[in-house]
């Protein structure tokens, strides 16, 4: 990660100067110490999804979209001041009180609110991509999406630059071998696991979701291979039937409630998926049926505890 350094340079009279060298037997320490401040670098120079940013060091006031995002600076003690009104997670629900400011929803950003808090860093979502223009008026502003064709890379890419930003680089690289380890040893269980299939419900319906997608962690990361080829774009999921489930017949199947996560009424997933063609799988005969965390699945997803959880969900409905 490039870093911009700012040079500070101190203008002196001759008389200044002569003081100073006759001092410089008591001032040494205090010196070095402005030596090694001017040497810090204030700045650092992030390439993000919608282009580059020169973002300060250790930014005091940071607002963030990204609940990814969010995850991980409360995972490094990272201090966050404006977040968007959301379902939060039982992990994340600190910040759904009035001690954060409240910067919009998490698809309709306020502006003036946003504005009148003058943060020194915004992190928006995919979900406020277009905005980005109109944030980086108020502050500079960095897009940390993940990439659903390589998640992985971009999750510990995004990771790295969090860490850069706030000098939290041994930190990070520490939690991510961590992850990493974590994900190997799923993989190892994956491999004698079978097939799986992602299911999301919501309203009564069902959408379901292969590799490259969304939820593409447990296929593409954690390698639980694919009951189906699923035709779907990275956010949408493809719709489906009770009898394609039964048809599909997963050994494994993972399933989240769109309306749990962002708190609408109405029928759970568990109770949509109460019937004859599903309880007659694999998955449901042999209880391969692992009901996901519907808000860190959905509205979180790649954040370094979140990570570690949604990883955690996984091994341990496949074992």
């Amino acid at each position: 990660m490039k870093k911009t350094l700012k040079s500070r340079f101190v203008a002196g009279t001759a008389l200044a100067s002569l003081l100073a060298l006759s001092a410089c037997g008591s001032d040494t320490s205090a010196n070095a110490d402005a030596t090694a401040d001017a040497s810090e670098p204030t700045m650092v120079t992030v390439e993000h999804t919608q282009g580059t940013t020169e973002v300060p060091v250790n930014p005091e006031t940071v607002y963030t979209f990204d609940l990814g995002a969010l995850d991980t600076l409360d995972a490094l003690g990272i201090e966050v001041d404006g977040v968007p009104a959301a379902n939060f997670p039982e992990s994340l629900s600190k910040y759904g009180s009035d001690d954060y400011t409240k910067i919009g929803s998490m698809k309709e950003p306020d502006f003036e609110a946003i504005s009148a808090g003058a943060p020194d860093l915004i992190i928006m979502s995919g979900r406020t991509a277009d905005s980005y223009e109109e944030f980086s008026k108020i502050a500079p502003t960095i897009n940390l999406s993940t990439d659903a064709a390589d998640p992985w890379n971009s999750f510990i890419s995004n990771t790295e630059i969090i860490g850069d930003i706030f000098g939290k680089e041994a930190e990070v690289e520490e939690k991510l071998a961590a992850l990493e380890t974590k994900v190997e040893d799923t993989k190892a269980t994956a491999a004698d696991a079978g097939n799986g299939l992602i299911i999301m419900t919501s309203g009564g319906e069902m959408t379901a979701y292969g590799e490259g997608s969304r939820f593409g962690l447990i296929h593409d990361v954690l390698g639980v291979s694919t009951a189906a080829d699923i035709k779907s774009e990275a956010q949408h999921g493809e719709s489906v039937s009770f009898e394609y489930v039964a048809e599909i017949n997963p050994d494994n199947l993972f399933v989240i409630d769109r309306d749990v996560a962002v708190g609408n009424a109405g029928e759970v997933a568990s109770a949509v998926l109460d019937n004859e063609l599903v309880m007659g799988t694999k998955a449901a005969k042999n209880d391969r049926i692992t009901m996901l965390d519907s808000s860190s699945w959905y509205l979180v997803g790649y954040g370094l505890n979140n990570v570690d959880s949604m990883v955690s969900a996984v091994q341990d409905g496949i074992s």
